[in-house]
């Protein structure tokens, strides 16, 4: 990346703020929002874009629309730490599209992982196929009883 492509000023961040709630915005609609002229806002996002700052526009959906309301939260602690181990775990995990995060932690736990599933069949389905798949210590899950905040938005502040 060049210097000039690092640089992400006020316009820049109030762009990826709008964009951030609305990926689809119309953008003459962006361009009035930010007070530009559509030629630069679009020269800013493709920057933006070209830069990695903007990695992807995505839809989102509902996951109760979607069958699959139930959350759970999944710490997983390995019995050893390889990298042959941790491959296997990528690959198992990549495979199952129920799981939607995955982590590599510090403290007691190895990894979390949010899951979604339509219910506790599900779930357990999900779950024997990582315990079949792969060697573990120990496999705790936890189920979300309610969301208080979702966001898909990054902050974007000052560094």
């Amino acid at each position: 990346m060049r210097d000039a492509e690092k640089k992400i000023d006020m316009t820049d961040k109030r762009i990826l703020e709008l964009l951030q709630k609305d990926a689809s915005m119309p953008l003459a609609e962006l361009a009035h929002h930010v007070r530009l002229t559509q030629t630069p806002c679009w020269k800013r996002v493709q920057r933006l874009k070209r830069s990695g700052v903007i990695r992807s526009q995505v839809t989102l959906c509902d996951a109760d629309a979607l069958g699959v309301g139930i959350t759970a939260f999944m710490t997983l602690r390995t019995p050893e730490y390889t990298p042959e181990w941790a491959d296997r775990f990528a690959e198992v995990v990549d495979g199952l599209p129920e799981v939607v995060e995955a982590y590599r932690m510090s403290g007691d736990n190895d990894y979390l992982l949010r899951v979604v599933v339509a219910d506790i069949a599900d779930y357990d389905r999900v779950h024997q196929v990582l315990v079949e798949a792969i060697p573990m210590r120990s496999v705790a899950s936890n189920f979300a009883m309610g969301q208080v905040k979702y966001s898909t938005a990054l902050p974007v502040r000052e560094r």
